[in-house]
Parts: structure tokens; C-alpha cells; sequence
């Protein structure tokens, strides 16, 4: 496993932007596909984008355009910028990495989870 630590959320007005930030330590984060998650209150999980190993990306369709995902392998980091959000977009996000060269959008191919970071969105 790899863990897993993400950092960037907090409170927005709607329209604002965050960049959330997922570190890796004690493991080269390059190695594996990432995945950001999220969950709403009262919500399940849902997939928001992925990173596959050799940097091609995977975007849920609604959110395509506002949340874009990155990796900077020199720091070990996957980034996930998020523009223009709304209310709807408050929720507790996880990164997560898979031995999976591809991001895929099931959280069960997922081994490594975050603690997650809290987006708050306000209207």
C-alpha cells in the first residue's frame, strides 16, 4: 500500500477555485495509477478524475472542464485543480492510488486511500 495524504481543501465561494494536493511517502507515486473520489454528505462515493501511469487522463463527464487532474512525478505529488465550483461540489475528496496502469473509475481496484480533505462550497 501507499499512503496516501491530501491536502488543499477548505472553504470557497461558489466560483472560486482550489488546487487539492495528494502526496505519497515512503513510495515513488509515479508507479501507480491515482484516482480522486469524493463524497457529498449523505452521499456515496463518486469518482472525479484519474491519472494513469504514464499520464493519461480520465474525467467523470459532468465535471470535465471545471476539475482538471495532474501529476508531478519530480515531487511525488497529483494535483487536482478545481475552477469554477458550486455548491453541489461541497465533499469530503480522497486521493487513491491502484497497482492498475490505468485509472480506473471503480473504488474497489483501489488498495491506498487518504484520509481525505473537506471542500465546502458556499452559495
Amino acid at each position: 500500500q501507499v499512503p496516501l495524504v491530501e491536502s488543499g481543501g477548505g472553504l470557497v465561494q461558489a466560483g472560486g477555485s482550489l488546487r487539492l494536493s495528494c502526496v505519497a511517502s515512503r513510495r515513488t507515486l509515479s508507479n501507480y495509477a491515482v484516482a480522486w473520489f469524493r463524497q457529498p454528505p449523505g452521499k456515496e462515493r463518486e469518482f472525479v478524475a484519474g491519472i494513469s501511469v504514464s499520464g493519461g487522463r480520465t474525467e467523470d463527464a459532468e465535471l470535465k472542464g471545471r476539475f482538471i487532474i495532474s501529476r508531478d512525478n519530480a515531487v511525488n505529488v497529483v494535483y487536482l485543480q478545481m475552477m469554477n465550483l458550486k455548491p453541489e461540489d461541497t465533499a469530503i475528496y480522497y486521493c487513491a492510488a491502484t497497482n492498475l496502469v490505468l485509472a480506473v473509475k471503480s473504488a474497489n481496484e483501489y488498495r491506498s486511500w487518504g484520509q481525505g480533505t473537506q471542500v465546502t462550497v458556499s452559495s
